[in-house]
């Protein structure tokens, strides 16, 4: 076990090479064409949200980037390196989380219970180290001032959906994640318990971390995201930057937005002599 969270990250945007980055990244289901040369990054420090219509190729790319499924075409980077993910234990590696939308939670297990399943501490005869594991959760949810929680004791089946929310991307941080994403966090939760969630997404960014937002409600990303990629039947349409874009800006986008890449048509600045 090692520090729950990086150092505090410099302005979203600084000079460097992206935590991760996907390059021309394709893949179909049979004859469906899921994605079709796909760029996308995420720097330290930064929330960029990932937005699209249904069908729009965004749970996709989330899971090639998680190691979840194989990559027909392109290439993945990590701090400008290539890498090659080939499962979820490759992700986890390089330090890629992804809490999902159903949270992957044991409602009948407690707090502490969760965040260590499958990865459990043991001291002497494999004995469970439990004073070790509820002072790291506990640190852990400290460092990111979640606050409402009662007890680490208490079984999740307990807690409000908004807990249960922080106590998911608790369990990601808290393996020397670099980036987590997250899949529609603010889905399903009352107006209280989405500001708690925004605000914790904005405290991963402050720490360091990268953060990949997805969801359907832009009022909630332009709330807590700092750059916002678009994409629409599988494809790139826009990066925009929230403070000079618009809601309305990005809904044209989701809806009806032309692709960035032309199949058969090189980019100029692409092209080698």
């Amino acid at each position: 076990m090692t520090d729950t969270l990086a150092e505090p990250a410099p302005p979203a945007g600084a000079s460097g090479a992206p935590t991760l980055e996907a390059r021309g990244i394709s893949k179909s289901f049979g004859s469906v064409q899921a994605l079709t040369d796909v760029d996308f990054e995420v720097r330290r420090g930064e929330v960029m949200a990932l937005v699209g219509d249904n069908g729009a190729g965004k749970s996709t790319l989330i899971k090639c980037m998680a190691g979840i499924y194989s990559i027909d075409e392109g290439e993945m980077y990590f701090d400008g390196e290539p890498v090659s993910i080939s499962g979820p234990k490759d992700a986890a590696r390089l330090g890629i989380e992804v809490v999902y939308q159903d949270l992957a939670l044991c409602d009948n297990l407690d707090v502490v219970q969760n965040m260590y399943l499958g990865r459990e501490e043991h001291g002497f005869l494999w004995r469970l180290s439990e004073a070790t594991m509820e002072s790291h959760t506990a640190e852990t949810l400290k460092s990111l001032a979640v606050t409402t929680i009662r007890s680490i004791r208490q079984q999740v089946a307990t807690l409000s959906g908004g807990q249960r929310q922080s106590v998911a991307v608790a369990r990601a941080v808290m393996w020397n994640s670099r980036v987590v994403i997250l899949d529609e966090p603010t889905a399903a939760l009352g107006v209280a318990q989405t500001r708690q969630v925004l605000d914790l997404v904005r405290r991963l960014a402050e720490q360091g971390l990268a953060v990949v937002f997805i969801s359907h409600n832009l009022h909630d990303i332009f709330e807590a995201a700092d750059r916002i990629t678009v994409l629409r039947l599988g494809r790139n349409v826009a990066v925009h930057d929230r403070a000079t874009t618009t809601q309305q800006e990005v809904v044209h986008d989701i809806t009806a937005g032309a692709p960035t890449k032309v199949p058969g048509i090189v980019d100029p600045g692409d092209a080698t002599a």
